[in-house]
């Protein structure tokens, strides 16, 4: 199996995975369970798997988001629900909108769900934070509770190896933010709004990222930076692809899962200006 298919897999599950951040259904179902914002409804969601933790903790897993913006709902999240209850109503809320929006979807867990299982059983934890709390989440009932629960699995899965990388080549969180928006020519703006670096903060990754070499000064993009940005990718895939080596048909599981994730990207419901997900194909 080629590296490749991690990421065209990843145009899959990512789309199944986002209903919880962006979709009524789950929005309002954090509005329920005592969250306060949209904000404490991510990093509450979000970080539930792995217990009532410390903002630190958040800030390192979660990566590209500024301190000041995750301090401002954890631990305080904590406080309105437990970690117990805010999972159980991401789970319910995922369903609910993944019904509505690809009415096969029931039909689709019952194939998907087992091949899933047995991917997430043979991913490697060690150094996977957020992926190996989310493995510890217990399988719920409901299948398509349990589909959206396994494509998030996976999809921190590929996150934690992300961030590894981005570790490893000395890219900060802000820093990866601007790389990522030069390459994708996104103005810097959404960042600002997104993810609570200052325009000034940004300035300073700009600078540290044309020191390198990766940028220029007005923040466009560089062909090293180019390169580079490709080359984290595609280590970004080389982690990421192992666990598919069990499946006997990888394009099995491309093939079931494609429908539900183009139900969810044609709903207009997903921002398209500030998440990165290409349909899949």
């Amino acid at each position: 199996m080629e590296d490749s298919y991690a990421r065209v897999l990843w145009t899959a599950i990512e789309p199944i995975h986002i209903v919880t951040y962006f979709c009524p259904e789950s929005i309002q179902a954090s509005k329920d369970v005592g969250l306060k914002g949209y904000w404490m409804g991510y990093f509450g969601g979000r970080a539930a798997p792995l217990g009532p933790v410390a903002p630190g903790v958040v800030e390192a897993t979660f990566y590209g988001f500024h301190p000041r913006l995750v301090r401002r709902a954890i631990p305080d999240a904590w406080s309105f629900a437990s970690p117990e209850t805010i999972l159980r109503t991401r789970q319910e809320a995922a369903a609910k909108v993944l019904r509505r929006l690809a009415p096969s979807v029931d039909e689709v867990a019952v194939k998907a769900n087992p091949l899933l299982s047995k991917v997430i059983e043979a991913a490697n934890s060690p150094g996977f934070t957020l992926f190996s709390a989310n493995r510890d989440v217990p399988t719920p009932e409901d299948p398509v509770e349990a589909l959206w629960q396994a494509c998030a699995t996976l999809r921190e899965h590929r996150g934690d190896g992300h961030i590894a990388i981005l570790v490893s080549v000395g890219i900060g969180g802000a820093e990866s933010l601007v790389l990522a928006a030069a390459v994708a020519d996104t103005p810097f703006d959404i960042i600002t709004q997104t993810r609570a670096w200052t325009p000034e903060e940004l300035q300073t990754a700009v600078d540290n990222l044309a020191a390198r070499g990766l940028v220029h000064g007005d923040g466009s993009i560089t062909e090293k930076g180019r390169v580079f940005r490709q080359e984290i990718e595609e280590r970004t895939n080389r982690l990421a692809a192992p666990p598919y080596q069990v499946l006997d048909d990888p394009e099995e599981l491309v093939t079931l899962l494609q429908p539900v994730a183009r139900a969810v990207l044609d709903s207009g419901e997903i921002p398209f200006t500030i998440v990165s997900v290409p349909k899949p194909a």
